[in-house]
């Protein structure tokens, strides 16, 4: 692997501060860029990795390799997309017609509620790509108008995003989490971050479900709408998603090395409060990175806690954020600029309530 510099280097830190606005502002108001994110991202993974030098083999293969793969085993973003967009593309009849059912006798309103707490419950227990793709073709078998659809998606991706957290089975943060605290002080165990975490966690989800039930949820009448929601997807736009879902996460893998720099030279060395917004970036950049870089044995757990609460928040706050973004931004054609005009007042105050809560532990 390449070493960073310990000091920072003037060319490094304009170029790759450049890269950040151009990520953080050019899908907004560019409508080309924001129609074809997965290259755009690539690029700028691209241009990153460049300008800190960092290009090696080892990081080549791993952006090839991390749609393909979820730890040690053989299977990834890519495969499960794929293989869960076929089964839905041939059994989409059942599919939905079981989905409009199931919500029709339990009510708008407590099906969004328990949609989310479920599915943030789950993410914790099996992958979050799997959780991300059930969201999605729910959303998506449901007569919502696409505002509705819109909202409930950005909010659910919030709750999954925090569930995942919870434990080292929902998301790479968590692993990388604990891979990081294994030995003294904290010996970190699988249920590290359910105990460290979880107390933060849990009423997070909680609101959020109760948030889309009484704002959105009560608001819907489906025997109002359609019928059943019409599956319009051929078998090459299932192939495809799947191969821009692959190019999405490969890009950020790059993004995230590319901007390593940044992190090692400004994020470790602000204190905890700063570094919780900070770590709005997580927006746009991959999480696991930033983990990977901040988190150490020598910081306290107030800052441990406070430093991951901001990762998980600020992950749903744009379509890079998180892979249950990325996946349900794909499947249901959500565009940047739809998908902040929800993410991002949501994940303000959701950062802002957050940073509240934390302030006994952050100073």
């Amino acid at each position: 692997m390449e070493t960073i510099r310990s000091e920072p280097v003037l060319y490094m830190v304009i170029g790759l501060t450049a890269v950040v606005l151009a990520v953080l502002v050019l899908p907004f108001i560019l409508k080309k860029i924001e129609e074809n994110l997965e290259p755009f991202f690539l690029v700028a993974g691209i241009i990153a990795v460049s300008i800190s030098g960092l290009w090696n083999w080892e990081l080549v293969e791993e952006s090839l390799k991390a749609p393909l793969v979820i730890g040690s085993m053989p299977i990834g973003i890519f495969q499960v997309v794929l293989v869960f967009g076929l089964l839905v593309h041939y059994l989409n009849k059942p599919f939905y017609e079981g989905v409009l059912s199931l919500a029709n006798k339990v009510g708008p309103a407590w099906f969004v509620a328990l949609l989310i707490v479920a599915l943030s419950l789950l993410s914790s227990l099996v992958s979050v790509i799997v959780t991300a793709f059930i969201l999605a073709e729910v959303m998506a078998a449901l007569p919502f108008s696409r505002p509705d659809r819109i909202r409930i998606v950005v909010i659910t991706c919030f709750a999954v995003g925090l569930g995942a957290g919870l434990t080292p089975l929902g998301e790479p943060l968590s692993t990388i989490l604990v891979q990081k605290l294994t030995g003294p002080p904290y010996y970190a165990g699988f249920l590290f971050p359910l105990t460290s975490l979880g107390l933060y966690i849990v009423p997070g989800v909680l609101a959020l479900s109760i948030f889309a039930a009484l704002g959105i949820g009560r608001k819907i009448n489906f025997k109002a709408d359609e019928i059943q929601a019409e599956y319009n997807e051929t078998l090459t736009t299932v192939i495809m998603r799947a191969v821009k879902v692959y190019l999405f996460v490969a890009a950020l893998i790059l993004l995230g090395e590319g901007l390593k720099p940044l992190v090692v030279w400004y994020f470790t060395k602000i204190p905890a409060w700063a570094l919780f917004w900070l770590n709005s970036l997580s927006a746009v950049l991959d999480n696991a990175t930033l983990t990977a870089v901040e988190i150490g044995p020598s910081m306290a757990l107030p800052q441990i806690v406070s430093a991951v609460m901001a990762l998980l928040i600020a992950g749903g706050i744009l379509i890079p954020g998180n892979i249950p973004n990325i996946v349900a931004a794909g499947r249901l054609k959500i565009n940047m600029k739809e998908w902040a005009t929800i993410g991002l007042p949501v994940g303000l105050a959701l950062m802002v309530i957050y940073f509240v809560v934390l302030i006994p532990i952050l100073f």
